[in-house]
């Protein structure tokens, strides 16, 4: 939200106080990490004695969580309640080494060093490896408080609806950064507007508004730069970013209240920044490999039973097409009974029988879940008794119309609501449901009173934490780690530690196929290494060729669903062509599975997305900085999907040998190609001197990757490059491969 009115003014109804000198800068061991500095900034430069007196300041302490990561913390006054921040599993006391000075006292970190000048002007400063990367300067710091009906472009941040959107306050503590000239500003989330964040707005606050809007489901108070850092804004509540927006030279952010923590990341590189925030804020663990087969669902609103079912499934087979999971959507539960996790009877009268004939077929099962309990629900009256759903203040159950009729909202900040919904889960998985798709987690109200006392808004965006976290860890007791995975629609930092998400209700049209790609990789940057999205689209049906172009790009992906709204997926559905566009992509893909899924058990160590931005592998390149239309599939493999209906697609190489890996065409990169492409082909090429595993099956996933693989070793290497294939169950086997052999 914006506080000022031009360079000089602030808003009408504001009063702003900022850090105006270090006057006092001194070693604590009580931080939460060790040995910190603390630092005393009055709000006015003090002159004498007597400026002391009836003067606000800012307290500011540094430590450090992590090698490489410092904590900030901004606080007007420090015994009021705050937020809390998000858990951090990765954190370790004792990373800290402090030192004080006549000149100021600076923390450094690894690499990374936090130095505050004593004296005035203010200034903090943050050094990677020596080099200043950004800091706090002069009206940086500052503690606001708004006057009654003071305008700061607030609105609603999130949904509008009643009890929806973010709340206003009275006070507010923000930080600016600075922003260096060339500075771009990555990251915040799935978003689906311009990848680069410079000249934005960013509200952090989880909505479901489809992905054409400037809402989002995963919404990630982190932000990374081309200058080599990160920041994390240690809040679960609402955040609001001014990226280069207000002041144009710097990147600020603000939480309501009296106090704001936030953590500065160390690169160098972006991947560096993204490996240290995923070790503070968690991994995600390997994925299975029969994840990453084609998903095909029954999509929303259409007419399905058993019978349906199996002819899609059957079809499929015929047609060579490998299917992994089949998902149920909602109505596999009766209509305004969502959720009572029970198959309604009159569409599926032998459950039991159902899955047992799946599973026959080699299949895995997912069922569409949410965390709401309709009244009409037989768990409603139960959960209701018990206590286990979201209060009123006034002691009434939360309520509302929107979505189901009189829906109730589970309270997972109650131990026994928890176990009480997980229990239902778990007879569904002892009935042969392999998976969840937990949809919705955004639409969490603020006027009530959760068992625990949590602040509502600070549970806004956290409660979809907590509701992923139930139910994946049912899924991790129940089938092990490695065999657990959830499609969720709904996320915030640390989120990425449940996989995988999905990138919510989109249209079906090439531009949303363009926004669903930037929203992608937007979440790639802000640390989420698996996502998937419909194929197609959600909303109405698409035309074939938007169907086909993306089968092509929604096959080469961590994960991949065919899923609609009111129209069923089925390649057939829309033309012949389709069929083979699927078939060469799927197999595509399974080939490509000793290389994908070595890639996700890299994540699980670094954090690094499977579809990654440009930047990430590129980031000495700038003719990267703004691509949003083309990424990385893994550390080698370029994908530029097509968004046209002519076939035109223009994508940039970056510098080196590049091998079409559908053609075997090679090309010198550093430069911008306009290719135009059939359905069944699509710029996909391989970087110079790489080296892919190449599975030998095309009918499924998961299989022995060592069994017949082949080292498909490209040309414009030099020396000897090193690969390593894991296999499904855990053996792996590292190759080596002489680069000088290769044919040029």
């Amino acid at each position: 939200m914006k506080f000022t009115d031009g360079f000089w003014q602030h808003r009408p109804g504001v009063t702003a106080l900022y850090a105006q000198q270090a006057y006092d800068i001194a070693r604590t061991d009580a931080t939460p990490d060790g040995a910190g500095v603390v630092v005393t900034a009055p709000t006015t430069v003090i002159g004498k004695r007597g400026d002391t007196l009836n003067r606000a300041v800012l307290t500011v302490t540094l430590s450090s969580p992590l090698e490489g990561v410092v904590r900030v913390r901004v606080a007007h006054h420090s015994g009021g309640h705050w937020h809390g921040g998000f858990d951090l599993p990765g954190a370790a006391p004792g990373a800290g080494c402090v030192s004080i000075s006549e000149a100021g006292g600076a923390l450094t970190t690894g690499g990374l060093t936090a130095r505050v000048e004593a004296g005035a002007p203010w200034s903090l400063s943050f050094e990677v490896d020596g080099t200043r990367v950004t800091g706090s300067g002069h009206k940086a710091e500052g503690y606001i408080h708004l006057a009654e009906g003071a305008d700061v472009s607030h609105g609603v941040a999130g949904n509008a609806r009643s009890g929806l959107g973010a709340p206003a306050s009275t006070t507010y503590v923000h930080e600016q950064l600075d922003l260096g000239v060339g500075e771009l500003i990555y990251g915040l989330g799935e978003r689906f507007g311009p990848l680069v964040k410079n000249g934005q707005t960013v509200d952090i606050w989880n909505a479901d508004g489809g992905t054409s809007s400037e809402q989002a489901y995963k919404n990630v108070p982190f932000y990374l730069s081309n200058r080599g850092y990160g920041v994390l804004v240690n809040d679960p509540g609402h955040v609001s970013f001014e990226i280069g927006s207000e002041a144009v030279e710097r990147v600020q952010f603000s939480v309501a209240g009296e106090e704001l923590e936030y953590f500065v990341i160390a690169g160098p590189t972006p991947k560096d920044v993204l490996t240290r925030y995923t070790a503070l804020t968690g991994r995600p663990p390997i994925v299975p490999a029969w994840s990453y087969g084609l998903w095909l669902s029954t999509s929303f609103t259409t007419d399905y039973d058993e019978a349906t079912v199996t002819s899609f499934i059957d079809e499929m087979a015929a047609r060579e097409l490998p299917v992994s999971v089949f998902h149920f959507d909602c109505f596999w539960m009766r209509e305004f009974n969502w959720c009572d996790f029970e198959w309604d009877p009159r569409t599926f009268p032998d459950p039991d029988g159902m899955l047992t004939r799946l599973h026959d077929k080699d299949l895995r099962v997912c069922v569409w879940i949410n965390p709401y309990i309709a009244q009409r629900s037989p768990l409603f009256a139960e959960a209701a008794a018990q206590g286990y759903l979201v209060k009123r203040p006034d002691g009434s159950v939360w309520q509302w119309d929107l979505w189901q009729a009189g829906m109730g909202l589970v309270d997972f900040t109650n131990p026994d609501a928890t176990a009480w919904f997980q229990a239902h889960l778990r007879r569904l998985v002892d009935q042969g449901v392999d998976c969840f798709k937990t949809d919705f987690g955004e639409r969490i109200p603020l006027e009530v009173a959760y068992f625990d006392g949590s602040d509502p808004s600070r549970m806004h965006n956290l409660y979809t934490q907590l509701y992923n976290k139930a139910v994946h860890d049912v899924l991790v007791d129940a089938r092990g780690e490695g065999d657990a995975v959830l499609f969720a629609r709904s996320a915030t930092a640390g989120g990425q530690s449940m996989p995988v998400h999905w990138g919510g209700d989109n249209t079906s049209t090439f531009e949303s196929m363009a926004e669903t790609l930037r929203g992608g990789l937007s979440l790639a940057f802000s640390g989420f290494a698996f996502w998937s999205h419909d194929i197609g689209g959600f909303e109405g049906t698409p035309d074939a060729g938007v169907y086909k172009r993306w089968t092509a790009f929604g096959l080469l992906g961590s994960h991949s669903r065919f899923h609609g709204s009111g129209s069923y997926r089925v390649p057939w559905a829309f033309d012949e062509e389709a069929v083979e566009v699927t078939r060469v992509f799927t197999h595509l893909k399974m080939r490509l599975m000793p290389y994908l899924f070595q890639a996700g058990v890299d994540a699980a160590a670094t954090g690094i997305a499977l579809a990654r931005p440009m930047q990430l592998e590129f980031p000495d390149d700038p003719s990267v900085a703004y691509l949003d239309r083309q990424y990385m599939l893994g550390p080698s493999i370029l994908v530029a999907p097509v968004f046209s209906a002519t076939g035109d697609v223009e994508f940039y190489l970056p510098a080196g040998t590049w091998t079409s890996l559908l053609s075997g065409e090679e090309m010198q990169g550093g430069a911008w190609r306009r290719e135009n492409h059939g359905f069944t082909s699509l710029p996909l090429y391989v970087r110079s001197g790489a080296v892919i595993p190449w599975g030998a099956r095309t009918d499924r996933p998961d299989y022995d990757y060592l069994d017949g693989l082949t080292l498909r070793v490209f040309p414009g290497g030099e020396g000897e490059a090193s690969v390593t294939v894991t296999n499904p169950d855990g053996r792996s086997r590292e190759f080596s491969v002489d680069l000088s052999e290769v044919t040029k």
